[in-house]
């Protein structure tokens, strides 16, 4: 679950209360690990995988009772920046209202000397920071076409400044919390970031960009089971060369930062780092592209470098060869296991529980998919019929089978097994958080607190007992 799909009062989840609220919940339900999606600011479409920065938070998780608490905020100004509604998030609100909101709290803010320590020791972030003013100097605009290369604005710039402070300050004690309470939370890494990013304002000579800082090829997948014409993501690709050359320091500095925040993390589309899509920037479609090698163990044992006891997933899944298979197993990461795809067709898929491995993680899906129950309705008559035998599901209503296949993922094998918040609660196709391939509606889902505590918690219960999942 997103920090973005909690429960709570300001539009959109956040590093309050709440988080904490739901860490003790998990953990009396029998869960000892809650996974959540990028922590970066979310592009156009609020998709947190196409950031303008690899290392920068996103100030809507920063929680106002906190700085409401802290003497920052007004209880009338608080109670201004209360939601309509409980069930989306309210994303074109946040667009207008969030930042002034989030200025007035700098503005009263008085312990500079901790924002100035918290810089010198990230100074990604505070690149960031200066990135995001420049781009407020320049209207919002690619920074390919800034003409103002100087910060003038010191106030926009202490404003960001103090919301990357508050962001880390505050999710590091949510993280603590969940530490002493037995969770483990893990993490999660965009493989791309957006060519209008930070990171390659900064970083050119390790991005294939042309002299104007444009890329001339972008990443995307082939068609695949989500989309016909596959999909474009539009991101600039890596100079692998470039980045060897370097001993990959930018990523190491990535995946310290990371797993400074978290327990473990998810390297999205690893698929990539033996091979990876490359389509021409002229492109429509993902359609006309052409598989080019990724930098392969080099990149991997330079990220396992100092990260040894930390869980770092791979996650394999796609158009995946043998060579990819290859890669994953001599890494050593687990890979992953989705349920939604076990049952595509009749071959002995290595997505069926019964093929799972230890060394992996097991899912009933993931943001990318369809909830369980949405799937069990939406698949093939086929498809479903071979579902159902696996899972010996023998009733007559097969809207009821959803925790037979859940409990066929508990069951495994694999070291890890997590499901969406969504399948905890059963629910429909109308709550999944992403449709891959689809632009708009996405990524507004939220839960509410009603909706966990009326849930069926203790049949999860059990099945961690039973299991041994404790």
């Amino acid at each position: 679950m997103h920090i973005s799909s909690l429960y709570g009062d300001y539009s959109i989840g956040s590093f309050g209360k709440n988080a904490l609220d739901f860490i003790d919940f998990i953990k009396d339900k029998g869960f000892s690990v809650w996974q959540v999606l990028p922590f970066t600011v979310t592009d156009s479409f609020n998709s947190p995988y196409k950031s303008v920065s690899a290392f920068g938070g996103n100030p809507y998780f920063v929680d106002l009772e906190k700085l409401s608490e802290d003497g920052l905020l007004t209880k009338a100004e608080l109670e201004s920046a209360k939601q309509n509604s409980p069930w989306a998030c309210e994303f074109e609100r946040l667009y207008k209202e969030r930042l002034p909101l989030l200025m007035k709290a700098y503005k009263r803010f008085k312990n500079d000397k901790a924002v100035d320590s918290f810089m010198k020791e990230h100074p990604h972030i505070d690149s960031f920071c200066r990135f995001m003013t420049l781009r407020e100097q320049n209207n919002l605009k690619p920074w390919q076409e800034w003409k103002i290369n100087e910060i003038t604005d010191t106030d926009t710039l202490g404003m960001w400044r103090f919301i990357q402070y508050e962001f880390f300050t505050q999710w590091a004690e949510v993280k603590e919390y969940a530490n002493k309470k037995g969770v483990k939370i893990i993490g999660d890494i965009p493989i791309y970031v957006s060519d209008d990013s930070c990171d390659v304002w900064e970083n050119r000579k390790f991005f294939k960009v042309n002299s104007k800082g444009y890329p001339e090829q972008v990443a995307g997948v082939p068609p695949d089971y989500f989309t016909a014409d596959g999909q474009l993501w539009g991101n600039p690709l890596y100079d692998w060369v470039a980045m060897k050359k370097d001993g990959f320091g930018w990523w190491r500095e990535r995946m310290k930062h990371t797993l400074e925040m978290f327990d473990g993390v998810r390297i999205d589309h690893f698929r990539a780092v033996e091979s990876y899509w490359a389509v021409d920037a002229k492109e429509k479609t993902a359609r006309n592209g052409k598989w080019l090698k990724g930098p392969g163990m080099d990149f991997v044992n330079a990220i396992k470098e100092g990260n040894e006891d930390k869980i770092i997933i791979a996650e394999d899944l796609g158009d995946i060869t043998d060579e990819v298979r290859a890669l994953v197993n001599e890494s050593g990461f687990p890979g992953m296991r989705i349920l939604q795809f076990a049952f595509l067709d009749d071959s002995d898929s290595i997505h069926q529980p019964h093929n799972y491995i230890k060394n992996s993680i097991a899912y009933t899906g993931t943001h990318d998919n369809n909830t369980i129950f949405g799937y069990l309705w939406e698949c093939s008559d086929a498809e479903r019929q071979r579902l159902l035998e696996y899972c010996n599901f023998t009733g007559d209503d097969w809207g009821k089978a959803s925790p037979w296949l859940i409990r066929s993922v508990f069951a495994s094998v694999s070291d890890l097994a997590i499901i969406p918040v969504q399948d905890f609660l059963m629910y429909g196709s109308d709550t999944r958080i992403n449709k891959p391939g689809v632009a708009d509606g996405n990524w507004s889902y939220r839960v509410t607190k009603d909706q966990l505590v009326n849930a069926d918690g203790e049949f999860f219960k059990k099945l961690n007992r039973i299991y041994k999942r404790y």
